[in-house]
């Protein structure tokens, strides 16, 4: 293996153009980590927030933008189980996954599926991890029940769609345009809310006949939050994600008494390894079969090389992407 890599540097905090490709040391895998050689890398809102200089990586962290990868292990250090050189893979990093080689910790990797490329593979970890432990485990969505899943056409919301559609629930999304509206539906959403043109509000109090949602996944914040809150039925759970409108809102907490509400939500990165462990292990026993059967797949809108994540980035930035958009690496 060559002793340095290409890599993409967040050369300072600001645009999509202060992404650039530099020459770095490759990683050396750790006792419990392996080292993938990167064939494709996701590319997630929170990569925009840290170029941004707003959301810094954990410690110990590369400075390295990327938190999903697939490809073939090159290394394995002590103590990381099974793998072995080889194998095709797909993990979840809490960064360095925009580069040509990048280290994972073996309990956050998983196989990829069968029948999918490694472009593909490499837009799943960070988008079901993040679906599985805030729709199932916090959200604890069961059969029968109903979701409201905003921002429905992103990487986010098309994989909540689709996980919430296995599960035998009642779905409603909201998005921006017409053709992401039909995107959702044709994914297993009842109804599909345009935000520019309808109150969800409105919309879910006439479709559910006043009772509401079981759940909210919102990553959108702001105003959505109090009213996300008045879409949500009796013993409703609102879990948040992210604040695309911002952190703060202003609640008024009788109606979470009165509807016995819970208001909840994480962060994935920050969280220890046996925390992503655990979801891991979900997901190989409950999702990965559903994807081997063609049941559930990532959508991807768009790849780009390596050399061109600014592009990738104000592409995402845009919000004109449907599903994923993925960097190919090697």
């Amino acid at each position: 293996m060559p002793e340095t890599m290409t890599a993409i540097a967040i050369t300072s905090p600001g645009g999509p153009d202060v992404l650039q490709p530099e020459s770095r040391p490759r990683p050396e895998p750790k006792a419990g980590e392996i080292l993938v050689k990167v064939a494709a890398a996701g590319v997630n809102r929170p990569d925009v927030f840290q170029r941004l200089g707003h959301y810094d990586p954990p410690p110990g962290a590369p400075d390295i933008p990327g938190l999903e990868i697939a490809g073939h292990v090159a290394a394995v250090g002590s103590d990381a189980g099974a793998w072995k050189v080889g194998d095709t893979v797909c993990a979840l990093v809490a960064g360095g996954g925009y580069a040509e080689y990048c280290t994972a910790p073996a309990p956050q990797c998983l196989p990829v599926p069968d029948g999918l490329s490694l472009i593909e593979a490499a837009a799943l970890p960070e988008t079901f991890f993040t679906v599985w432990s805030n729709v199932f485990d916090r959200g604890r969505l069961a059969s029968g029940e109903a979701i409201l899943i905003h921002g429905g056409s992103s990487g986010i919301g098309t994989t909540a769609i689709q996980l919430a559609r296995e599960a035998g629930a009642r779905i409603f999304t909201t998005a921006g345009s017409a053709e992401k509206c039909r995107v959702c539906t044709d994914l297993g959403a009842e109804r599909a809310i345009n935000y520019r043109e309808e109150d969800f509000v409105a919309v879910i109090a006439e479709a559910t006949g006043g009772r509401g949602v079981d759940v909210v996944l919102d990553m959108v914040g702001g105003d959505y939050i109090p009213r996300s809150i008045k879409s949500l039925a009796p013993d409703g759970r609102h879990v948040s994600i992210a604040f695309l409108r911002g952190s703060k809102a202003e609640i008024d907490f009788n109606g979470v008494m009165r509807k016995r509400l819970t208001l909840t939500g994480s962060t994935l990165r920050p969280r220890p390894i046996a925390d992503k462990a655990a979801i891991a292990d979900k997901l190989l026993e409950h999702v990965w079969p559903k994807i081997a059967s063609g049941a559930v797949k990532p959508l991807i809108h768009a790849t780009f090389p390596l050399a061109e994540a600014s592009k990738a980035h104000a592409l995402m930035e845009s919000s004109e992407h449907i599903g994923k958009i993925v960097l190919v690496v090697g």
